[in-house]
């Protein structure tokens, strides 16, 4: 009788405990190689940063905790998941979300943009590229020509702007048809096409790795793009405390990365294969976009303008209301619960700072316009130089001590983007000053203007 009451007791209990016990499932999708989305995906699940934040109290006290990963190449594939349910996060640009907002409409349901990752105001990140020995020099001179992009994605989106922007007719003027970018890398060192459009960091990756040239930056067309993180809303309307964790945890690694951004970038290449120096080019100090979470006005108005042109190209026939598609509740929630600021963030345009000295001279640098760096092979960090100047002198230094350089950086002096230094145009100005550009056409008209001279990154180098 005991034995029974006792056996009772015990599957009494076990009863109880599973029916307060929940297995959550905790599905995200991620793009690795897309890298300005790492603190989305990549290095939250490489760093445990998800498990830190987790809530296991209250309704989460016996929750079983099932985190599943998924990587993407692209953003559409991804959203196809999300709709189809076997996602509850993903990671994306302006353009592909506003994609995703309007398939969960088509399909019934509703996800919510709830965080930019990275992003610029003044739409750097996307690019388009030329291969190498082409003697294009900029978009004006692609009229007529075959222009290769990932379609639905904000590459996409940028360059129908910099066609219209040219007073071209998209079906007339160019040639452009769909290339993912691994197909397009093939195709760019084989001439295969005159041009490709492409989003982060491919129109830096394939520079950097020497078949092809840049000549159009997205601040050139000074529309603001990012990437964010989008959520099932029937998702985050169940389990809003994993939402806010997720965010929390996003935000660990904005930090890691501001603080430590060369670490961090060879953490990004040993998971992706994008190279460190590409990686630093956006995580670095100054880089070519801010790790700002923050839902700016600038980012907001980048959805609007990427449903308008999903109207235009007929891949949506409905729009979508801003106000209950952006949903800032929960990254205000983050920065409330890790003890930001929201409010101030929401006011802080500045790049990715940098406080450091001339590695030549040893004096702090405060002009930030005319900024060189070095990453030297071997060396943890980069070293910063207050002009182009001196940081050739000291790769001349570098070349004798028979030391290997990995990267070279400037910033251009119009845009203030990063560049890499062996791909930009330098220009002397009337003191015979070096100044940094993407294009040589800038270069020659700020040359023009000061009285100044053109040189390409060896030429400048060998003047030294």
């Amino acid at each position: 009788m005991l034995l029974r009451a006792t056996l009772a007791g015990f599957v009494l209990a076990s009863l109880t405990l599973s029916a307060h016990a929940e297995n959550i499932r905790i599905a995200i999708g991620t793009q690795d190689t897309t890298i300005n989305c790492a603190a989305g995906g990549l290095m939250i699940r490489e760093l445990g940063l998800l498990e830190k934040y987790l809530p296991h109290d209250g309704k989460y006290k016996d929750a079983h905790y099932e985190i599943e990963w998924k990587n993407f190449t692209s953003g559409a594939p991804l959203t196809n998941e999300m709709v189809a349910g076997k996602l509850d996060f993903g990671a994306m640009a302006d353009f592909p979300g506003a994609f995703n907002g309007v398939a969960f409409e088509s399909a019934g349901k509703h996800s919510l943009f709830i965080s930019v990752l990275s992003g610029s105001i003044k739409g750097s990140g996307n690019g388009i590229v030329v291969p190498s020995d082409s003697p294009v020099q900029s978009i004006a001179e692609l009229k007529g020509k075959s222009i290769s992009v990932p379609f639905a994605s904000s590459a996409h989106g940028m360059l129908l702007r910099a066609i219209a922007a040219q007073g071209w007719d998209p079906l007339k003027d160019v040639n452009i048809v769909a290339q993912a970018p691994e197909v397009a890398g093939s195709a760019l060192q084989a001439n295969k096409i005159d041009a490709h459009a492409d989003f982060v960091p491919f129109a830096e990756l394939f520079p950097n790795r020497g078949f092809a040239r840049k000549i159009y930056d997205g601040s050139q067309s000074n529309s603001p793009t990012f990437h964010g993180a989008l959520v099932d809303e029937s998702y985050a309307k169940q389990y809003p405390e994993i939402v806010v964790a997720y965010l929390r945890a996003g935000i660990e690694a904005n930090h890691f990365l501001t603080a430590e951004p060369e670490k961090y970038s060879e953490l990004i290449e040993k998971v992706t294969g994008i190279e460190a120096e590409v990686n630093y080019l956006f995580h670095g100090p100054l880089g070519l976009q801010t790790r700002d979470q923050s839902w700016k006005p600038e980012y907001r108005q980048a959805v609007a303008t990427a449903i308008d042109t999903l109207k235009l190209m007929k891949k949506a026939d409905r729009g979508l209301d801003l106000n209950t598609f952006i949903d800032d509740q929960y990254i205000r929630a983050a920065f409330k619960a890790s003890g930001l600021d929201y409010t101030a963030q929401l006011a802080n345009y500045a790049q990715s700072p940098l406080k450091a000295n001339d590695a030549l001279t040893g004096k702090p640098i405060t002009d930030l316009t005319h900024v060189a760096q070095i990453w030297v092979k071997g060396e943890p960090t980069v070293r910063n130089y207050a002009s182009p100047e001196s940081a050739f002198k000291a790769l001349q230094s570098l070349d004798k001590e028979g030391k290997k350089v990995r990267a070279v950086y400037a910033q251009a002096s119009d845009s203030g983007i990063k560049l890499l230094a062996n791909q930009a145009w330098f220009a002397s100005d009337a003191k015979g000053k070096l100044n940094a550009f993407l294009l040589k056409g800038q270069a020659q008209s700020f040359a023009q203007a000061q009285g100044g001279k053109v040189v390409d990154f060896n030429e400048a180098l060998a003047v030294r």
